[in-house]
């Protein structure tokens, strides 16, 4: 590209309104560089016998493509390749293909010597089932494809499971026991340094440490283990990552990476640190293009997360930061059976969501022994609302009725903006 040969444009690929990537936009402007968000209505690549042209024209691009969250995700990850077919790209799409993948991470790792629990994966029924009883109870039950805790369950009966839910394969994997309260570890490694680290605490009466599911959070970076730093650190060289969230549990013989995210989330680990990996991302992009990050500033902007819409964010971004629901919405429930669409009521007098015992059964979910002494039998679902899909913990409500079998909750509705004059998405009128 021309202009100064000191400055270069970084592209920020990503088709979802995320923090993260307009932070890595703000951090390359910081830096004195050129940041262009390759969002959905700005991508434009022509192919010819002249050779491949880039509308808007980038020198590297770095690749923020939330494949578990897409409905199309080859389709998605194919424009990365696209991209880098003529562009440094960071994280290649190669090893996003893999990483993305949570089966496909273990046995990349597990060749590679790198300790991962205990996982199996079949593509038919019977022999995933045939596996599980080998696993003990409880077993935790995932699809290979997922986030934010969606799609994991904790299964302590002996019931089947399915090799596939909702469409995407799922597996068995090693359930680890971290403790009365259940903790687990994320590590920030950006370009084969660790970046921040936090201990996540599950929240009352749950087992998953998710921050989106209302995880606790503990700066870890000063007290790192220095087993699981080596860990992560080699999770990240082996699956070729220019940068990850690497997630560790503790076991009873060292710490296991339980899973590697090439898109991982700030929030939680700002919240807890005071650190963001942005700055790093985005000065590691710019030198791999040919340019200079002064790496004082990268040290200064990265006890900051700015998170701030930049001028090129699409339009959904500007004219809508948060999704909006009605007094009643047509959802998608999936369970380990399957999936269902129900009238669901928000409710935001109720703290938790609750769920009719026969739904919960006709999504093969039943409540789970890993609940504090007391509490009300909890089933956990994922919850597709106003295109964003979730997992949730639902209290098994009898009086709940048929007609509107689940009443979403305040742990659900803190993301979004309740307009009690909407009516029923989907209605005539509406």
């Amino acid at each position: 590209m021309g202009g100064d040969a000191q400055t270069v444009t970084v592209g920020i690929l990503g088709f979802h309104d995320s923090r993260e990537t307009k932070a890595i936009s703000n951090a390359v402007t910081a830096l004195g560089h050129e940041a262009v968000w390759l969002h959905e209505e700005a991508v434009g690549i022509d192919v010819s016998r002249a050779g491949v042209a880039l509308d808007p024209d980038v020198d590297v691009v770095v690749n923020r493509l939330l494949l578990s969250k897409s409905t199309s995700p080859l389709e998605d990850l194919s424009i990365a390749s696209c991209y880098a077919a003529v562009r440094p790209v960071l994280n290649d799409p190669r090893s996003v293909l893999v990483a993305v993948h949570k089966h496909a991470t273990s046995s990349r790792l597990a060749a590679a010597g790198v300790p991962v629990p205990h996982t199996y994966m079949a593509t038919a029924d019977a022999k995933l089932n045939a596996a599980r009883d080998g696993f003990g109870t409880p077993v935790v039950y995932k699809t290979a494809i997922g986030t934010n805790g969606g799609g994991t369950w904790l299964v302590d009966h002996d019931r089947a499971v399915s090799a596939t839910v909702d469409g995407r394969r799922a597996f068995v994997q090693q359930y680890v026991d971290a403790g009365e309260r259940h903790r687990d570890l994320r590590i920030y490694v950006v370009d084969d340094e660790v970046v921040g680290a936090m201990y996540r605490y599950a929240p009352a009466g749950d087992w998953r440490t998710n921050v989106a599911l209302g995880g606790d959070v503990e700066d870890a970076s000063e007290d790192l283990p220095q087993g699981a730093a080596g860990s992560a650190l080699r999770a990240t060289r082996t699956l070729g990552l220019d940068y990850a969230g690497v997630d560790l549990i503790e076991s009873d013989d060292g710490w296991v990476v339980l899973e590697v995210n090439p898109t991982a989330g700030f929030r939680g680990l700002f919240r807890a640190t005071g650190r963001s990996p942005a700055a790093a991302i985005a000065g590691l992009a710019i030198e791999r293009a040919g340019g200079r990050a002064d790496s004082a500033l990268v040290e200064r902007l990265g006890r900051d997360l700015d998170g701030t819409p930049p001028a090129d964010a699409p339009s959904r971004v500007r004219d809508e930061r948060v999704p909006v629901v009605g007094h009643a919405e047509r959802v998608t429930v999936t369970g380990i059976s399957g999936s269902k669409e129900v009238l669901a009521r928000i409710d935001t007098a109720a703290s938790v969501t609750r769920i009719a015992p026969d739904l919960a059964a006709d999504l093969g979910t039943e409540p789970s022994a890993a609940v504090e002494d007391g509490a009300p039998p909890r089933v956990d679902i994922v919850v597709e609302l106003a295109g964003e899909r979730r997992t949730v913990t639902a209290v098994l409500d009898e009086e709940m009725g048929p007609e509107t079998p689940l009443r979403i909750g305040r742990n659900v509705l803190r993301d979004y903006y309740v307009d009690v004059r909407r009516g029923v998405r989907g209605d005539a009128g509406d």
